[in-house]
């Protein structure tokens, strides 16, 4: 067991799922407030550290039984593949999520005392949505319903937050502003659930990919990812949703095979970090 191997547990590129929608909240409080803290900023980065830490570690422990490897695994599915191929004990990774866990509520617990109350039952509702989506009873990831966890986890909870530390209050956050941050953090579970598909088949867990097939969750997810960026023009940004159409258009070369799913996952995550920080930017700037 070794740093590089906590590195790969860690799954680096999961972070920019977290850091766009919590940055589009900070934006959304400085167009509301005219205020902004870098210190914040650094304790928001910080915390969406600590829950991309709980979400891959805890989910890497609970799909232990199942999860891929070898030359199945992407950057983006099939787990990181330090359980299955032995690099990190299942009892170790588990604690160490328990660890990043109770950080992440003391980071919770400090914001909430020192700039808003708002910060303790969303770093709460954080972890309930990651139970719910990974552990009994509910286990939705399984029984169906796991990529609604994942909109309301990544495209509700995360810009709530930014916006809450930010602005001191969720007064005057712009409600309507949640409706493409959901549509799509709920495309990209679809999108990151089609290489796992063989897998997740055989553990009958009901992803999208599983019950409609890859091929045309991939037509499902594409549709969901220009009805978000259709709601980021409507209720954000225009020129945003524009500027983050041109991977879209390249994802519509469907293909098929391992390489077209990967590179339309590629597409599909850069349309929506493209929209949201575009959108981000054009109100700050």
């Amino acid at each position: 067991m070794s740093l590089r191997h906590w590195i790969q547990a860690s799954r680096p590129l999961a972070q920019a799922n977290l850091a766009a929608p919590t940055l589009l909240g900070q934006a959304l409080a400085y167009q509301a407030t005219g205020r902004f803290s870098g210190a914040l900023l650094g304790a928001l980065f910080a915390w969406t550290v600590l829950d991309q830490l709980v979400i891959v570690w805890a989910n890497d422990y609970a799909d232990r039984d199942h999860d891929i490897g070898g030359s199945a695994k992407t950057p983006f599915s099939g787990g990181s593949g330090v359980l299955v191929e032995g690099k990190i004990r299942p009892r170790t990774l588990r604690a160490a999520a328990l660890v990043a866990y109770g950080l992440l509520l003391a980071l919770g617990v400090g914001l909430a005392l020192t700039r808003t109350v708002w910060a303790l039952p969303l770093t709460l509702a954080a972890g309930a949505l990651l139970w719910a989506y990974s552990f009994p009873p509910l286990r939705l990831s399984y029984r169906g319903g796991g990529e609604h966890l994942q909109g309301l986890g990544v495209g509700v909870v995360l810009p709530l937050l930014g916006y809450a530390v930010q602005a001191g209050t969720l007064a005057g956050f712009p409600w309507l502003a949640l409706v493409p941050t959901y549509l799509l953090a709920v495309a990209g579970n679809v999108a990151t659930a089609l290489p796992d598909v063989g897998a997740d088949r055989k553990a009958r867990k009901r992803t999208w990919p599983v019950r409609y097939g890859p091929h045309k969750s991939r037509w499902l997810c594409l549709a969901l990812t220009v009805a978000g960026l259709g709601a980021v023009s409507a209720f954000g940004n225009a020129i945003a949703a524009m500027i983050a159409t041109a991977p879209l258009i390249l994802a519509l070369r469907l293909g098929r095979g391992r390489p077209a799913v990967v590179r339309f996952i590629v597409l599909q995550g850069a349309a929506t970090q493209l929209a949201l920080l575009a959108w981000a930017a054009f109100i700050v700037f």
